[in-house]
């Protein structure tokens, strides 16, 4: 049974700082690029950020490129989102998923060809 559990959410102030985890079992994490994803109220489901299964190759959305860092820990089956700077624009709920994939150093941004989502975390930030 495959899990992936996100943490790190909560209520930060504008310019602050959070770091996600997103937690992965029941797969064979290193096979799978992993991808962030968020839904603000209201809104529909937004691309963030991707990593490949190697680790080398990231894309990030626009709306937080050079504020956002995606990361990952094959060894410890978990990727990471550390978000600085951030706006109240950010504030959603957070998703990790993962996404089979033959090419080490590829990935992909089309939401629907991720086959694990985890329950998502929420971030809150204040103006």
């Amino acid at each position: 049974q495959v899990q992936l559990v996100e943490s790190g959410g909560g209520l930060v102030q504008a310019g602050g700082s959070l770091r996600l985890s997103c937690a992965a079992s029941g797969l064979t994490f290193s096979s799978y690029a992993m991808g962030w994803f968020r839904q603000a109220p209201g809104k529909e489901r937004e691309f963030v950020a991707v990593i490949s299964r190697s680790g080398a190759s990231t894309y990030y959305a626009d709306s937080v490129k050079g504020r956002f860092t995606i990361s990952r820990d094959n060894a410890k089956n978990t990727v990471y989102l550390q978000m600085n700077s951030l706006i109240p624009e950010d504030t959603a709920v957070y998703y990790c998923a993962a996404a089979p994939i033959y090419y080490p150093d590829a990935y992909i941004l089309d939401a629907s060809s991720y086959d694990y989502w985890g329950q998502g975390t929420r971030v809150t930030v204040s103006s």
